[in-house]
């Protein structure tokens, strides 16, 4: 068991914020997400509360009895049900404006959120509405859901089936149930859940009283569908393809480091112009038999240069270990670039990079690419060994050419983030901590340890940044 670190760099000198006018346009930026950020919630809000208002305004709304409570009850946790599944889509659609203001895992977090949620929601729907359309006329809920199902016609057979394939999605997304599953497995069914959605849509515009009744109302809710639907096709289906038509990227050499890490180089036309930077990752779907049918997330390793870019992955899972088998010349789709791990999410002066088993790779892209100014930076690489961390060569070259000071951390577990022989402290190594942007990606409890320690040294929560890696 050792703890090797290397011999500190030079301590970064005092650094007065107002001198650089790049850490001022940082601030203006960060200023600017937020309020983008804010705007994209509240539509979201709003969204929801017009559909209410519509309903409202439609004279259809009765509350002068039990059942007429009851099913006004039901319409509005339809409405409220279907915004949080409008919200959802456009959240993982991958737009780019929403992927540079709320980001990709903040984004993924959300849609999981609201999942759950709506998912509740719509079970008091159902309930709400099959008990106050029962009441009036002593139907059974048994007989009233029958009733629903088959005499109301085929839009509302088509949700019923939906809400039965929502119901398998949903169980298989319980954290205990995806623990005994296989990633490629449980995103197989997953991908069910937009086939729920498909077949909500049709009984809301011919059932639901609330839209049939006032022509712009049903138009204000074909709207937010297509808005919802649309970016989902666009950003998922058509601009994947554009993209494979017009960069060709192609597997170039596929090599294994000593850590076991598998390489992977490819080339193509003009592929900065997909905006990637470093930190970032990518969706693969590596055109090839038994692997085609997936698309797994990569951090680059590199930043992107105009035909070549790369990425470096560890063998942890069925998809991560069949790319050792890629042949060179095998054709690649790409998505993104994903996330907001990168240097434009900065506000602070000082950075601090850290990394950590399959985490390391992305550290050693956004050390290339970032801006790091007279503020300096501080690059941390934890591994039980040397031999364990790949690209450990480049990384002491990259960081020698850039100024920054390395601090290369192996050794068993500690309490913390750092090794056990080496309790190192974030405040210990970067005396500027409380002024720094912290970046760490890793393992989720590692990022964890991290993220706490940089906030007990005085990090703000907008300038602490993970990458965790879990699904």
């Amino acid at each position: 068991m050792t703890a090797v670190a290397p011999r500190p760099a030079r301590r970064p000198q005092p650094f007065r914020p107002a001198a650089d006018p790049r850490l001022r346009e940082r601030r203006e930026h960060a200023v600017a997400r937020s309020r983008r950020r804010d705007t994209l919630e509240a539509s979201a809000w709003l969204a929801g509360v017009g559909g209410v208002s519509f309903m409202l305004a439609s004279g259809t709304v009765d509350v002068t009895s039990v059942a007429g409570l009851l099913t006004t009850l039901g319409r509005i946790a339809g409405i409220a049900a279907s915004t949080m599944i409008m919200a959802q889509l456009v959240l993982i659609a991958r737009i780019p404006l929403v992927e540079r203001v709320i980001g990709h895992d903040r984004a993924a977090r959300i849609h999981s959120q609201l999942g759950r949620i709506g998912f509740l929601v719509i079970i008091a729907h159902i309930v709400l509405l099959i008990a106050g359309y029962a009441m009036p006329t002593q139907t059974g809920l048994l007989a009233q859901t029958w009733d629903f199902v088959v005499g109301w016609g085929g839009p509302m057979f088509m949700a019923s089936v939906g809400f039965v394939v929502l119901c398998a999605v949903v169980v298989t997304s319980y954290a205990i149930v995806r623990r005994r599953w296989r990633y490629e497995s449980w995103h197989a069914v997953h991908v069910f859940s937009y086939l729920a959605v498909g077949l909500s849509i049709p009984h809301q515009l011919t059932d639901g009283e609330s839209f049939m009744s006032m022509g712009l109302a049903w138009w204000y809710w074909v709207v937010l569908w297509t808005v919802a639907v649309g970016g989902l096709l666009a950003y998922r289906v058509v601009r994947p393809l554009a993209r494979f038509a017009r960069h060709r990227v192609r597997v170039a050499a596929v090599g294994t480091l000593p850590d076991g890490s598998t390489v992977v180089a490819m080339h193509g036309r003009h592929l900065r112009r997909m905006n990637a930077q470093g930190g970032q990752f990518l969706l693969f779907r590596f055109l090839q038999a038994g692997m085609w049918g997936q698309a797994h997330p990569y951090s680059l390793s590199r930043t992107v240069r105009d035909g070549w870019m790369r990425i470096t992955v560890k063998p942890l899972g069925d998809g991560s270990s069949a790319l050792r088998d890629l042949r060179p010349g095998t054709r690649v789709m790409v998505e993104g670039p994903l996330g907001t791990f990168h240097d434009g999410s900065r506000s602070g002066d000082h950075l601090v990079l850290a990394g950590a088993g399959v985490g390391i790779t992305p550290i050693l892209a956004l050390l290339e690419d970032a801006d790091i100014g007279p503020a300096g930076c501080t690059v941390i690489v934890r591994a039980h060994s040397e031999a364990e961390i790949p690209h450990l060569d480049e990384f002491r070259e990259l960081a020698a050419a850039r100024g920054a000071a390395l601090h290369v951390l192996t050794g068993g577990r500690g309490d913390g983030w750092a090794p056990a022989a080496l309790p190192a402290r974030l405040a210990g190594l970067v005396p500027t901590i409380a002024g720094a942007d912290v970046y760490a990606c890793g393992p989720q409890p590692w990022v964890e340890a991290v993220m706490d320690d940089a906030a007990r040294a005085g990090v703000p929560a907008e300038r602490r940044h993970a990458e965790e890696f879990a699904w």
